[in-house]
């Protein structure tokens, strides 16, 4: 009865309506500009949608190994644990209202990454709680002439994420102000 439960309790993007240009406009607002790390690496949000979101680095030497070849994995996984966070909120009724936090990242680099990346993440499921996205990497040529065709897949990943519902933020700020009502009541009794 237990699993039925929670699986009832699942959010499925599909049934949400569409995203809002707000929303997408704000997942691209705090990725790029917003965000001095990502903003530093010039992730680009390409694709924002219920259930499915596409982010891209474009290539550049600083983010390369000793070689000046190949792209360091770490921008990688940057790269899939951010859509795979980001691509979580998307089943928020509204996505900019809520949080999510990494739980558990699996990386699995399949080849040399030697151009630019390119993430797609998607919901594998998303519950109350918990959700789990599904990541892949590819890498193409340099610069805007990129052919997908030409991409490889680099990278392979799967993650898991606490979500933080805009309900779930509501009962932590009413158990926080009661906590200190509680405390303040005590301390006005004064000491045993």
């Amino acid at each position: 009865m237990r699993w039925q439960y929670s699986y009832m309790n699942q959010t499925d993007p599909a049934e949400l309506p569409p995203l809002s240009e707000e929303a997408k406009q704000f997942a691209r607002r705090r990725i790029e500009t917003e965000h001095g790390y990502l903003s530093w690496l010039n992730t680009c949000v390409e694709t924002v949608e219920r259930g499915r979101i596409v982010l891209s680095i474009p290539f550049d030497e600083k983010l390369t190994n000793s070689d000046g070849e190949t792209i360091h994995g770490g921008i990688a996984a940057t790269l899939v644990d951010t859509a795979g966070g980001l691509v979580q909120r998307t089943s928020f009724e509204d996505p900019r209202a809520g949080g999510v936090a990494t739980v558990n990242l699996n990386v699995s680099y399949l080849l040399p990454a030697e151009g630019d990346l390119r993430a797609t993440a998607e919901i594998v499921r998303a519950g109350q709680s918990i959700g789990v996205s599904e990541m892949h990497v590819l890498s193409g040529n340099r610069g805007p002439s990129e052919v997908e065709s030409d991409s490889k897949e680099v990278a392979a990943a799967q993650g898991s994420f606490r979500l933080f519902r805009e309900w779930y933020l509501w009962l932590c700020r009413w158990t926080l102000i009661q906590i200190r009502r509680l405390t303040s009541r005590l301390h006005s009794i004064g000491p045993y």
